[in-house]
């Protein structure tokens, strides 16, 4: 099983400091598994023209190329002026309309204040839905409050990524099994 993290922004530290608490969890509870951490930080992305996600080059045919390759994906996002930022929409816009078939799609949000808890349920999930995504329903919301010095401080928080792990892992090898199951029913 492959799960890559993206952390879907280019500015602050909370949503990568909340990835990599993510991605040690999910190598410290199936070190069997491959994960990849994708921080659009470390990387210069074109802007979405309308090509196939094949014809690009560089970081951005690599970073569509490694989402397309996952069976799971973490995605992680802070909340700017109420909505995703332009990274990680972008993203979404370079990957073709049916990127997600058959992938497990979790996420966590990180935000300055539990005004914005709803970005995740009214702009994040209706886009993974459209993508054809089998999402994790519950995802982790992060305040501002919960870090200090580049470090999560909240046990609550750690527990529900730690939970979240849990999810996406078992979502996707239930999503797996069933899918080998459908297959065996074909006679060729």
């Amino acid at each position: 099983m492959k799960v890559v993290g993206l952390s879907g922004s280019k500015v602050g530290s909370k949503t990568r400091t909340a990835m990599n608490y993510t991605v040690k969890s999910l190598k410290e509870q199936y070190p069997d598994t491959e994960v990849e951490l994708l921080d659009l930080a470390d990387y210069d992305i074109q802007f979405s023209d309308g090509r196939n996600y094949l014809e690009y080059a560089g970081d951005t045919g690599y970073v569509t190329k490694t989402l397309m390759e996952a069976d799971a994906i973490i995605i992680g996002t802070p909340v700017f002026q109420a909505s995703i930022p332009a990274t990680l929409k972008n993203i979404f816009d370079l990957l073709p309309q049916n990127a997600f078939r058959d992938k497990v799609v979790s996420m966590l949000v990180t935000a300055g204040s539990s005004k914005h808890y709803l970005i995740a349920e009214q702009q994040i999930k209706p886009i993974l839905a459209y993508m054809k995504a089998q999402i994790v329903q519950t995802y982790v919301f992060i305040e501002e409050a919960d870090f200090h010095l580049k470090e999560i401080t909240s046990d609550d928080v750690r527990f529900r990524i730690d939970r979240l792990v849990e999810d996406t892992v078992m979502l996707t090898e239930t999503f797996a099994a069933i899918r080998e199951k459908k297959e065996e029913e074909y006679d060729f």
